[in-house]
This record gives structure tokens, C-alpha cells and sequence, in this order.
């Protein structure tokens, strides 16, 4: 066995497991040990050799499987053993995934880290929902925030949404209102577009849409849990459109 393994901070993508990087793919499928989180889709699991072992560090609300120091310990201690950790991350590592304090702790302690970029959740589910998060009509301009966190109230979100920009916000499902009561205090349109992607890029994907204003009726009616993303703009408007239009022509 090595003196001391490498950490290999991996991107697991929204969820289908054939938008795996080939890199994460074959690390994946050659892993001994993968320490992941709760958005890895069992399928991407299912890659792994059946002999891997595989420790789940899930961050869910109000429940912690393990705090985030224990969990850079936990990669520290076993790269330190001598073994190639993989920490699988939903989307990408860097965006809303810890994945740069886990560097740095690692880093701090003298072990090797590499970074294996993964298709961010929301460009993903954007994607697979057909929503376009930039267009030339609609967009020119997309920011992703975090819903769920401290002060969220006292966040300066002003101009991040709006006539020519998107708002892409991530763990907003619990915390609905206060986005929508947020949002139109700061002067945007009760009718602005907003769509909601419940797993999304999976089989069970669920796109649902309303104004801004019923974001928080939807999301209780429709019984939306994670993992979900909140997209706020007029380009969310704008499958429908083309939906619309195609079946125009198709009736012609």
C-alpha cells in the first residue's frame, strides 16, 4: 500500500449517470473506497466494483449523517492510510458542494487532491427540462445562489433577477416563501416565469411551472422535495413556447 492516497474530489453530475465525465466514470469503476452524498444516483453507485466500500456522508436538513470537519477527517485519515479516496459529489464539487473547504483540508494536511469537475446541477437540469438558461431574447446574464442558509432575509440579491437575467437557486424547496416575499420586495414582478426541476436529468424528473408569486402554493401542492432546483426568468417561459409553436405548425 502507498505511504500516503490521494483525495479525488469528483463531480457525479444531476443525477443520469452517462453525463459522467469519462474520468470520473473510470475512477468510479475502479474505486476501492467512495465516500458519497445523498444526491448520487444509485445508478452511478452501481458502477463501482462490488467489492468498494462505500460510506454515505449525506447532508439532509436537520440531519447530519456527519459534520463537515469529520468528514474532512474521514478523508484525510484514510488517505493518510495509504488508500485512493473518492468523495463523490452530485453536480459539480465546486458549486454548492463543499468541495473547496474539502480541498483545503486536505491540502493543509499534505495530501494529494485532484479535482474531477462534474456537470453542475443546474446546467444539467436545465438542460434535461429544455429551458435555456441564457438566450438571446431573454437572457443575458445567469447567478446561482444558495436558498437555504443562514440570514437568508438579510442577503443583497438585488439585480440578480429580472428582464434579461436568470435566477438559479439551489436548496430553495423549504424555504419557498421567503424567495418569492424576497424576491418581490426587491422589485421583481409577481408574474415573473419561474420553473421548479425536481430531480432532474432522471427518470423521474418533474418540471413544474407558475409566477413568481404562486412559487410557494406550488411547491406545497405539488409536494416538491429535494433534490429541486428553482429557476427564476423568461427564458423558463420560453419551452413552452416552443412547445407551443411546434404544435401550431404540426396543425397547419
Amino acid at each position: 500500500m502507498k505511504d500516503c492516497g490521494t483525495v479525488y474530489l469528483v463531480g457525479a453530475g444531476p443525477g443520469d449517470a452517462d453525463l459522467l465525465t469519462l474520468r470520473a466514470a473510470r475512477l468510479i469503476e475502479s474505486a476501492s473506497l467512495i465516500v458519497h452524498d445523498g444526491l448520487v444516483d444509485p445508478s452511478i453507485l452501481a458502477l463501482a466494483p462490488a467489492d468498494a466500500r462505500l460510506i454515505d456522508v449525506a447532508k439532509r436538513r436537520a440531519h447530519h449523517t456527519l459534520p463537515q470537519d469529520d468528514i474532512n477527517a474521514l478523508l484525510i485519515r484514510r488517505a493518510r492510510a495509504g488508500e485512493d479516496v473518492i468523495r463523490l459529489k452530485g453536480g459539480d464539487p465546486f458549486v454548492f458542494g463543499r468541495g473547496g473547504e474539502e480541498m483545503e483540508a486536505a491540502q493543509a494536511a499534505g495530501v494529494p487532491v485532484e479535482v474531477v469537475p462534474g456537470v453542475s446541477a443546474a446546467n444539467g437540469a436545465a438542460a434535461a427540462a429544455r429551458i435555456a438558461l441564457t438566450h438571446r431574447d431573454a437572457s443575458s446574464i445567469v447567478s446561482f445562489v444558495a436558498g437555504q442558509c443562514k440570514g437568508l432575509s438579510d442577503q443583497d440579491w438585488a439585480g440578480l433577477a429580472g428582464k434579461g437575467r436568470t435566477l438559479v437557486i439551489y436548496m430553495g424547496v423549504k424555504t419557498a416563501p421567503q424567495i418569492a416575499e424576497k424576491l418581490m420586495a426587491d422589485g421583481l414582478a409577481p408574474d415573473m416565469p419561474v420553473a421548479v426541476i425536481e430531480n432532474g436529468a432522471r427518470p423521474t424528473m418533474r418540471v413544474l411551472r407558475s409566477p413568481l408569486a404562486a412559487l410557494p402554493d406550488m411547491v406545497e401542492r405539488e409536494e416538491v422535495v429535494s433534490p429541486a432546483l428553482i429557476v427564476i426568468g423568461e427564458v423558463t417561459a420560453r419551452e413552452d413556447m416552443a412547445v407551443g409553436a411546434l404544435a401550431m405548425e404540426a396543425a397547419l
